[in-house]
């Protein structure tokens, strides 16, 4: 018997079972409601995610700090979110708590997917005004736009609708600009 023949009879083979993998269920928590998530993001969703996330930081790593899900916002019990991108500026890093975020970021990005559209439009935007977020966008993937909301005045005013040969850039955070035509393109490689 040769050496490859007696290292292979060593090993025991188990055939896997998905229902064997231990897979932490996915939830958000708004106005005291769980949101389940019903399935992981398309491709296109996660190009998106590192497209922003890569923007972002190329521009803004100085100023603070950018995550992105899975990650828990905890706004307060009731409102525990889990927004795709996530900017908190250096004078508010100390909202991070035990390995969570606690408190109010200064930026939130979701990307939208057939299944959390009108999640992120009204229910997640009603959160996110209501707690001072001060800007909000919306990533429309299958029409190519960004939604730019502002808190004024303690509301969310659409500050501008962005195309996919816009430039997002932000009043309240100088170093954000995010050149969008690049992010669609490498988005839709995949389509959708």
């Amino acid at each position: 018997m040769s050496e490859d023949n007696k290292s292979d009879k060593s090993i025991t083979r188990i055939k896997e079972n998905p229902d064997n993998y231990i897979v932490k269920e996915r939830f958000e928590i708004i106005e005291g409601v769980r949101y389940d998530f019903l399935s992981s993001p398309k491709i296109n969703h996660q190009i998106l995610v590192s497209e922003l996330t890569t923007a972002i930081n190329i521009t803004c790593h100085t100023e603070g700090l950018i995550l992105f899900a899975p990650l828990d916002v905890h706004f307060d019990e009731a409102n525990i979110l889990q927004p795709d991108i996530i900017f908190i500026r250096n004078e508010n890093l100390h909202i991070i708590n035990d390995g969570y975020i606690k408190g109010v970021p200064d930026l939130l990005i979701e990307i939208m997917s057939p299944s959390s559209g009108a999640i992120d439009k009204v229910k997640k935007k009603a959160v996110y005004e209501q707690f001072g977020v001060s800007e909000y966008w919306i990533v429309d993937p299958h029409y190519a736009t960004v939604d730019q909301f502002l808190l004024v005045d303690d509301k969310y005013q659409l500050a501008a609708t962005y195309d996919n040969s816009g430039k997002v850039e932000s009043p309240q955070l100088a170093c954000l600009s995010v050149e969008l035509t690049k992010m669609f393109q490498a988005a839709n490689r995949f389509g959708g």
